[in-house]
């Protein structure tokens, strides 16, 4: 486990996710690797393009914009962080932005914003866990 140089770490504003912000610092101050957080808008590129105004897409972007603005203040400043916002079905985002990015681990919460609750892990990091090529750090 010493190749950990970026660590990736998917952000929604949950109690899960801001426990991964903390784990995530621990791991790269540990391993003295680099943080990329990713914020990702939930949306449908289909209903981006034919429902949603200007205005309800603003609101998304700065609410995403908020979340990676309070991880990236987490850090401390020997600590090397990058924040990325995303459109897309956040369990494929994550896992494509991993690769494109040649992450080396991800550090997720077990379960975001989501409405419905799986029985030990929420859809997304069980999806993440059963299909990610680098290691995932559950965090509960």
């Amino acid at each position: 486990m010493d190749d950990i140089k970026t660590i990736l770490v998917p952000v929604d504003g949950s109690e899960g996710s801001n426990k991964a912000v903390d784990f995530a610092i621990t791991l790269a101050q540990a391993y003295k690797a680099k943080l990329e957080f990713l914020y990702i808008a939930n949306i449908n590129q289909m209903a981006i393009n034919a429902c949603l105004s200007d205005a309800i897409l603003d609101a998304v972007t700065k609410a995403g914009d908020a979340i990676l603005d309070k991880a990236l203040a987490e850090v401390p400043h020997d600590v090397p962080a990058e924040a990325f916002s995303e459109t897309g079905s956040p369990s494929v985002t994550i896992l494509e932005f991993a690769e494109e990015n040649k992450n080396n681990m991800i550090v997720m919460g077990s379960r975001g914003l989501g409405v419905v609750k799986g029985v030990l892990l929420g859809s997304v990091s069980q999806y993440v866990v059963e299909n990610a090529k680098c290691p995932v750090v559950i965090i509960k």
